[in-house]
């Protein structure tokens, strides 16, 4: 496929990924027109396709459980990006064809130009409780009933999926520890969380040995994109023999569920008890969900700036910056790169109110105040060296009112967002209690 500067038909290459997609009907080829504004939306579609049928071919040479298991997971991931990067480029294209015909959106109402920033969210130490029953989970006795299982989650066409899992009645709670985070996320996010399961023994019973690895470790994970990402596009057969996945429960959170600690949320459980890939459920899950609006992590104004107290005379010739719920002021530009401490601070929150002024004939230039009425009643004059810096710094207070109003809970404090671990530990666990597991992995930290 050809990405050019200019508007024009999209040509598809002849045996690619996305014309195997056409000839499926899976989509429209018209979607590709003007495709100069969605060429990486169609790299990534090529990506993903690409994966997908080299995971069809995994399935279809493999001979052990945990590359079946590995493979049809990376399947299941694939198909998820494939549709959702495909319904948001049709949404694109009917967008484009809206502007072309001159019509503004379906509301008729007025286009609020003001946009709020985007962030980063994060979810991590998950955690689903099972509820075995007692002449299950006590006296555990006959045949372990296991089941592979793994945690989708996606905001918009961003999608990501965790480990897999292996469970038996040994274990008192599904976790997933490794934190995932989105990034460019709008404050009216959707993070859909859903949880899927496989029974290992009949959907691939081929003679293991019982005794494996729990957790299956991100280095065989590395190998198979490796292999997925090599592997030409071709037509493969969609229903393949192997370990096949199904939706267990999921839950879908939002700005509201953001919180500096762990919440509890309810799931939506699958009607499936009695099948092979059901696990009793307790119907909820625990874990940590956090947001890094960019209003709060990056600079968004900054320059140099007279300011006053109003109960003083003097005057201090600063340097501002306009970072989340402050306007810290430094001696000297230099110092915002290093530790230095501000000179003093002023805090910009719901209870402060920011106002230009009339030109100041002894100042020679419109300023501007900023009042907080919460406690003892500051008011902070503010003088810039142009009219157009102070215009500036007017719309950087707006724009970031907006953002902090759009954000809430996420602006009273940066939230600490953890990474993930760059080479994830491979655990190995035998059979026993969740609570004899937890303290050989505490040992081994």
């Amino acid at each position: 496929m050809f990405c050019r500067n200019q508007t024009s038909r999209a040509t598809v290459a002849r045996g690619s990924a996305m014309e195997m997609e056409v000839k499926r009907g899976r989509f429209r080829l018209s979607v590709l027109e003007d495709s100069a504004q969605d060429c990486e939306v169609q790299r990534r579609i090529e990506r993903e396709v690409r994966i997908r049928e080299g995971a069809c071919k995994l399935l279809a040479a493999c001979s052990q459980r945990d590359q079946a298991l590995e493979a049809s997971k990376t399947l299941l991931t694939s198909n998820s990006r494939i549709l959702a990067l495909m319904t948001q480029l049709q949404r694109m294209k009917e967008a484009q064809a809206m502007l072309r015909a001159g019509r503004r959106s379906s509301d008729g109402g007025s286009v609020d130009k003001r946009l709020p920033c985007t962030g980063k969210v994060a979810i991590s130490d998950i955690r689903i409780p099972l509820m075995w029953k007692d002449s299950e989970y006590f006296k555990n006795k006959g045949e372990l009933h296991r089941c592979a299982v793994f945690c989708l989650l996606q905001v918009g066409t961003e999608i990501h999926d965790t480990d897999l899992v292996i469970v038996d009645r040994t274990l008192t709670d599904i976790c997933f520890d490794e934190p995932v985070i989105f990034t460019d996320v709008p404050p009216g996010f959707d993070l859909r969380v859903e949880l899927y399961s496989c029974c290992v023994e009949e959907e691939f019973s081929m003679g293991f040995s019982t005794r494996r690895l729990s957790r299956l470790g991100s280095a065989s994970s590395k190998k198979f994109m490796a292999t997925l990402e090599t592997a030409r596009p071709s037509i493969s057969p969609l229903v393949l023999r192997g370990p096949k996945y199904h939706l267990l429960a999921h839950t879908s959170l939002t700005l509201c569920h953001v919180q500096n600690s762990f919440r509890t949320h309810d799931l939506t459980i699958s009607d499936t008890e009695g099948s092979s890939f059901w696990l009793p459920l307790y119907g909820n899950m625990c874990c940590r969900l956090v947001a890094q609006p960019l209003c709060m992590t990056q600079a968004v104004m900054c320059g140099k700036l007279r300011i006053r107290v109003c109960e003083y005379n003097d005057w201090r010739d600063v340097y501002g910056v306009l970072s989340g719920s402050d306007l810290k002021c430094y001696q000297l530009q230099d110092d915002t790169d290093s530790l230095e401490t501000p000179l003093f601070t002023i805090p910009i929150n719901k209870e402060t109110r920011v106002r230009a002024t009339e030109r100041d004939p002894a100042l020679h230039t419109h300023s501007i105040t900023i009042t907080n009425q919460s406690g003892d009643e500051t008011t902070y004059t503010i003088v810039t060296h142009t009219s157009e810096d102070t215009h500036n710094w007017m719309e950087a207070f707006w724009q970031n009112f907006y953002d902090m109003s759009q954000w809430k809970q996420c602006c009273n404090e940066l939230m600490k967002i953890e990474e993930p671990s760059p080479k994830k530990m491979m655990v190995t666990l035998t059979q026993g209690s969740l609570y004899h597991e937890m303290g050989k992995s505490i040992v081994g930290l």
